[in-house]
C-alpha cells in the first residue's frame, strides 16, 4: 500500500468531524450494537457500483482502538471492496473514510494494509522490505529491528522472500504493515494459504500485535473459527446489494484459550447469522 501512496503522491486529509450515524444499514436488526463513539475508523459507503451493478448500498463501519472486527460474507457480498475502499485503494464510491475524524482521499500512512499474498519485493531482503515501508529507514534502522523481532523472525532480516516459507512471508507482510506505526490495519483474508497450524501461530500474532500496538484491526474472512477466535465484533454481510445485515458483539475476552467453550457458542451465532444472510 505505501509504494502506491508513494506513486500517487501525498493523499492528503482535511479535518472533518465523525458524524454519528448507526453502523447499520437500514435493513440491519433494530437492537444490533452501535459502533464506538470515537471511532478511529469510520467509512461510510453510501453506495459502490460495478457494471451497473450495485456492490455496496449503505454501508457503516466505525472501529475503536484496540477493537478486531472481523467481515464475513458470501463470496462477491462486497467484502474486499468494503476493505479497498476502507484503504483508499479504491476512490469510485459514494461516501467518506475517516480516521481520527480526520477525511481521507487515498492511501495513508495511518493505515496500513495486509493481502492474501504478501507481496514482498522478490528482489529485497526482509530487513530491506520491512524498510522501505518505514519511510526509507535502512535495513539496520532500530525500528525495522524492533518489528523482525515483534513477529518472530530476528534472525532472517538478511533472507530473500524466496527463502522463506508462506507463513515466515505473511510475517513479514504483517511487519511491513506495522512498518509506519498506523492507526488501523485492514486485512483481506491473510492466512487463508497457509496451512491449519501456521495459520493458528499467525493468529495468535495478529491478536497480540494489536493487543500491543493499541490498533483497530478490520479482518475480512470466510473462516468461522477465525472470526470466533480473533473477533471482538463480527459484522455480516449480505450479498445483492452488499448491507449490513447484523452485527455481533461477541463479550468474549481479549486474550482467548482456544479449548475455551464459549468459542463454540460464538461460533454457533456467526454460523447462525450466516445462514440468515443466506451466505452458506
Amino acid at each position: 500500500m505505501r509504494m502506491a501512496e508513494r506513486l500517487r503522491g501525498d493523499p492528503g486529509v482535511d479535518a472533518a468531524s465523525a458524524t454519528n450515524e448507526r453502523i447499520l444499514a437500514p435493513a440491519a436488526r433494530e437492537d444490533a450494537p452501535q459502533g464506538p463513539a470515537d471511532p478511529v475508523l469510520d467509512v461510510h459507503v453510501q453506495s459502490r457500483g460495478f457494471g451497473g451493478r450495485r456492490i455496496l448500498d449503505d454501508v457503516r463501519v466505525r472501529l475503536a482502538p484496540g477493537e478486531v472486527v472481523c467481515l464475513v460474507g458470501a463470496s462477491g457480498c462486497g467484502k474486499s471492496t468494503l476493505l479497498r475502499i476502507a484503504a483508499g485503494l479504491d476512490p469510485n464510491f459514494d461516501g467518506s473514510v475517516r480516521v481520527d475524524g480526520a477525511r481521507t482521499r487515498g492511501p495513508t500512512a495511518a493505515v496500513g494494509v495486509v493481502f492474501q499474498e504478501p507481496r514482498l519485493f522478490p528482489w529485497c531482503s526482509v530487513a530491506d522490505n520491512i524498510a522501505f515501508e518505514a519511510g526509507g529507514a535502512a535495513p539496520d534502522d532500530a525500528r525495522v529491528a524492533e518489528l523482525l523481532a515483534e513477529v518472530g523472525l530476528r534472525a532472517h532480516g538478511a533472507a530473500l522472500p524466496r527463502q522463506l516459507s508462506g507463513g515466515q512471508a505473511q510475517r513479514v507482510a504483517l511487519a511491513r504493515a506495522l512498518a509506519s506505526r498506523p492507526r488501523v490495519l485492514l486485512l483481506d483474508e491473510p492466512f487463508s494459504a497457509v496451512d491449519a497450524f501456521t495459520r493458528m501461530k499467525l493468529q495468535d500474532l495478529l491478536a497480540g500485535l494489536v493487543r500491543r500496538n493499541g490498533i483497530a484491526a478490520l479482518l475480512v474472512t470466510h473462516d468461522i473459527d477465525e472470526a470466533a477466535y480473533l473477533a471482538d465484533r463480527v459484522l455480516v454481510l449480505e450479498a445483492d446489494p452488499g448491507r449490513l445485515r447484523e452485527t455481533l458483539t461477541l463479550g468474549l475476552p481479549r486474550v482467548r484459550d482456544r479449548s475455551d467453550p464459549r468459542l463454540a457458542t460464538a461460533r454457533t451465532r456467526i454460523l447462525q447469522a450466516l445462514h440468515a444472510a443466506h451466505a452458506v
